[in-house]
């Protein structure tokens, strides 16, 4: 049996910690716990505790070690000098020391910091500045760097969000650390020049480097729960002390110097690679086994863990509120508790490796999956699979990468063609991705929140209990499957059902988001979003329906909530995005998650084309002279044909939020011609120009508006310009999900509709969710 005894404090400290950074003073719950375990202590010395007491004892000063850790960081992480600055909008100078580098963003600790004249040095504030890094800094550099403050909530990791207008480069980093730079620098060189998708994926798999890791190819490896290779995992530690130990031990090393080798090892590996989560806890607890091996008493891995998470915890207490910590330190557990079990009940019906092989990412899965349910409400179908199949090809990949980075500046040849080699293995890595990702129904949704969590919980305790108690399997698979069942019917059978009954040809579709906008526009397999409503809920829902899991294009009109706030639904999942004019630093901080996610961010202005299957897109606003943010600076969007168009195209005209005076402007411009559909600018308000929708004669007007809204939309001033300019008048606050699809005859547009409503304006009516506009 596994000695779980630490694991308990080990809980109670993370709980601790977690619940305890969210406060605001947490001094007076630190004294109280610290007096609590003294009286338990008093009461154990004076012989009249309970035989639970020492596990109480130790829990409580578990508890009280990270809260007060945590407590004496409050004050250096949130200086009040600071928090002013911030709350009263000052702009402020400071300098900062880099720690890590993503997009046009990075992570860095304020050491000074200059407002209205003042300069407060001796900082140590985590901060993430949202601006692109100076050309040559790296990790350990310092910049100087000017803009504004945000306050975060005081449990985030950093403290503020810096918005920087200028960043540039003070001080190289200290020399190790400048080494790491020019290693890590040298290696993405070299991998850049290798080809495919591995060529992508290699740094991430031997240094920690994401960067050149292209947004499908996250996202394959996100589907096919392969995302824990796309990084330097804890598994990667393990690799590397491991070949450093055998390699000495097979030359006749001493298991001291091998010891005293591999800290030397370690050490440096983590300063490559950087310090995420996943690495601290493996590399505490490689430091652990390491010293107690070198005392010639070896400890197992269950209490290495908890004294591990203790370790961290009280360095870091706010590493309690980090998924990549949860995740590294629930894998390692599965793996230590589960892996051992599963194989010897699998190895009664398989090849005891083979059995081993499923085993292991079989048992990492289980343990992660309570916390990625609440990540993503979906289950990876063949999960285990691409683990499986994988597993063999990362290490490889890792040692190879790794070795390759050191030796590349110090014999280029032999660096080279290791690095070369590990290219193999991250192919083969990212072509599993990518093959199981496009199989069918890679992931099944689950249900998300408390109710998803506990139903998964039954259902992994059922398949634990059919591997492992064979007097229970019978029992155990009847109700796996039930649970199964009633789940994925309600769920994933639901949304099966409501895909197969929409039109598969659709090719502009306008969800049902309230009183807000969210248009998708397909061609082949390119798709487009215009806006994302107010409600990331709703907006998943539409797109879940819809069957859609990639945006080729987005484009963020402006940023009222109405338009922009659902953008949180789709991080991760666009490729390219033309945003409008940001006003606050919430739209700053939007920009900045979406480049962090993978997509490429332009500021959108008018003469900006591109295409998009067979079609061609067009940016016609705003243009150079609108510097307001707002409605009149709404990105205004056309789609043209582009060819023969074989599935068949809708040319359109998406108009924002722009009232009349702007679209006076845009028609002067002369880039609207006729379209097929026109997307009515403002839900319906009144302050429109009549000569715009006249010009534009679209077959078919959406109107993306709530039902029972209070500004009155659509207005039947409004109604009237369509009924004017022979445009169908199709509203989701009336008909729901619309989709729209090019019929045979040109000038004719098919339209379905989820409900069918009354007659519209134009007098015509939708019939049986099928009808033709002409």
């Amino acid at each position: 049996m596994p000695d779980l005894r630490l694991a308990i404090p080990a809980a109670a400290a993370w709980a601790a910690a977690g619940f305890g950074i969210a406060l605001s003073d947490l001094w007076p719950v630190a004294i109280s716990l610290w007096a609590v375990t003294g009286l338990v202590v008093a009461f154990l010395l004076a012989g009249r505790a309970r035989r639970t007491a020492p596990l109480v004892a130790v829990c409580l000063a578990a508890a009280a070690l990270t809260t007060s850790a945590a407590a004496a960081h409050q004050p250096e992480r949130r200086p009040d000098a600071v928090a002013s600055a911030a709350d009263a909008g000052l702009h402020v100078r400071a300098t900062a020391q880099l720690a890590g580098a993503s997009g046009d963003r990075f992570t860095a600790t304020l050491t000074s910091l200059t407002a209205r004249g003042k300069t407060i040095t001796g900082l140590r504030v985590p901060a993430l500045v949202f601006h692109a890094t100076p050309d040559g800094a790296g990790i350990g550099s310092t910049v100087r760097l000017a803009g504004l403050l945000q306050a975060t909530a005081a449990e985030d990791d950093v403290s503020f969000l810096v918005f920087a207008d200028r960043v540039e480069l003070a001080a190289d980093p200290p020399p190790l650390l400048g080494l790491m730079d020019g290693l890590r620098a040298g290696f993405r060189e070299a991998a850049a020049a290798l080809p495919g998708q591995g060529g992508g994926l290699l740094p991430g798999l031997a240094i920690g480097d994401t960067g050149a890791v292209s947004p499908a190819l996250d996202a394959d490896m996100k589907t096919s729960s392969l995302s824990h290779l796309t990084a330097v995992s804890g598994a990667n530690c393990a690799i590397v002390i491991g070949l450093v130990m055998l390699v000495g031990g097979a030359v006749g090393v001493s298991r001291g110097w091998r010891v005293v080798a591999s800290v030397v090892v370690l050490a440096g590996f983590v300063l490559l690679v950087t310090p995420e989560p996943s690495v601290l806890r493996a590399a505490v607890m490689a430091g652990v086994v390491l010293v107690s091996l070198a005392l010639g008493r070896p400890l197992h891995g269950a209490p290495v863990l908890s004294a591990a998470v203790i370790v961290l915890l009280a360095l870091d207490p706010w590493l309690s509120r980090s998924y990549g910590f949860a995740l590294s330190v629930l894998a390692t557990l599965g793996l230590l508790l589960l892996s051992g079990p599963l194989t010897g009940a699998l190895a009664r019906w398989i090849p005891r490796p083979i059995a081993a092989l499923v085993a292991i990412p079989f048992a990492a899965q289980l343990a992660c999956q309570p916390v990625l349910i609440l990540l993503e409400p979906s289950i990876p179908v063949y999960g285990v699979l691409a683990n499986i199949l994988a597993a063999p090809a990362a290490p490889a990949a890792t040692v190879l990468g790794s070795l390759g980075c050191v030796l590349l500046p110090v014999w280029s040849p032999l660096g080279l063609a290791l690095i070369q080699l590990a290219w193999f293995p991250a192919t083969w890595i990212a072509t599993v991705a990518r093959v199981l990702a496009d199989l069918p129904a890679p992931r099944l949704a689950w249900p998300d929140g408390t109710v998803g969590l506990v139903l998964l919980a039954l259902v992994s305790a059922g398949a634990l209990s059919a591997l492992l108690l064979p007097r229970w399997r019978r029992l155990a698979v009847i109700v796996v499957l039930l649970l199964l069942a009633a789940t994925l019917g309600g769920t994933t059978g639901t949304r099966m059902l409501q895909r197969a009954a929409l039109p598969p040809n659709w090719t502009i579709a306008a969800c049902d988001v309230g009183q807000g906008d969210a248009l998708l526009v397909r061609s082949g397999t390119a798709t487009a979003l215009i806006d994302t409503g107010p409600d990331p809920a709703l907006l998943t829902d539409c797109l879940d329906r819809l069957g859609v899991d990639r945006l080729d294009l987005l484009v963020l009109t402006h940023f009222d909530a109405d338009h922009a706030q659902g953008a949180t639904a789709v991080l991760g999942r666009v490729e390219h995005a033309l945003v409008g004019l940001p006003d606050l630093p919430e739209h700053h901080e939007l920009i900045a998650r979406l480049t962090a996610s993978g997509a490429r961010v332009q500021s959108a202005a008018a003469g900006q084309d591109g295409i998009l299957g067979d079609l061609r897109w067009r940016v016609l606003w705003p243009t150079a002279a609108v510097t307001l943010p707002g409605n009149d600076a709404s990105v205004t969007v056309a789609f043209d044909a582009v060819g023969d168009c074989p599935n068949g195209c809708l040319s359109a005209l998406f108009l924002g939020d722009l009232g009349a005076e702007a679209q006076t402007r845009l028609l002067a411009g002369r880039g609207v011609g006729r379209v097929d559909v026109v997307k009515v600018s403002h839900h319906g308000s009144a302050d429109q120009n009549g000569a715009l929708y006249d010009r534009a004669h679209a077959t078919v007007g959406l109107i993306s508006v709530g039902a029972d809204n209070r500004y009155g939309h659509p207005a039947d001033a409004l109604l009237d310009i369509l009924q004017r300019s022979a445009t169908r008048p199709l509203r989701t606050d009336r008909h729901g999900l619309l989709l729209l699809s090019a019929a045979e005859r040109a000038g004719t547009v098919t339209v379905w509709t989820e409900t069918v409503a009354g007659d519209d304006v134009s007098g015509t009516t939708p019939q049986s969710n099928d009808s033709r506009a002409q």
